[in-house]
């Protein structure tokens, strides 16, 4: 039986710039940076989520793609075109978004009111789209 999702991935363009997003503009935790080869292992994860851990995958490693399928999908992430990447609750929507743009981190869409709470819409620096809720 399946008890728990410890790990996730969102592929990135860049780990570099894409840890330095999650970390000092998110405020996420690094939890393992290490390379192994030719390969880097890059996790992050909220503060309050010690079980969860986000692989930032750039696009190419290790994934067997050839060349023209690695630059198919880095364009459709740049574009923004491959979905949602998840959804991250916050007990405040309006002064995370408020914190959050003032570290530099574009949103797309302004806190609103829904039937499940209060959402912005905002993205990371490949491109991935992230909804911040407030759930009622």
């Amino acid at each position: 039986m399946i008890q728990r999702l410890s790990h996730t991935t969102l592929f990135v363009t860049d780990q570099e710039a894409a840890r330095d997003f999650y970390v000092n503009k998110l405020g996420f935790e690094l939890r393992m940076d290490q390379n192994m080869g030719d390969f880097r292992w890059l996790t992050v994860g909220p503060k309050g989520q010690p079980d969860l851990e986000i692989v930032l995958m750039k696009i190419g490693s290790n994934s067997g793609s050839d060349e023209e399928s690695s630059r198919q999908l880095r364009s459709l992430l740049e574009k923004g075109a491959l979905g949602a990447g998840g959804v991250f609750n916050t007990a405040d929507c309006i002064k995370t978004y408020e914190e959050l743009s003032a570290r530099g981190v574009e949103f797309l869409a302004p806190p609103e009111d829904k039937f499940y709470g209060i959402e912005a819409i905002f993205k990371d620096n490949s491109g991935n789209h992230f909804s911040l809720t407030q759930p009622k």
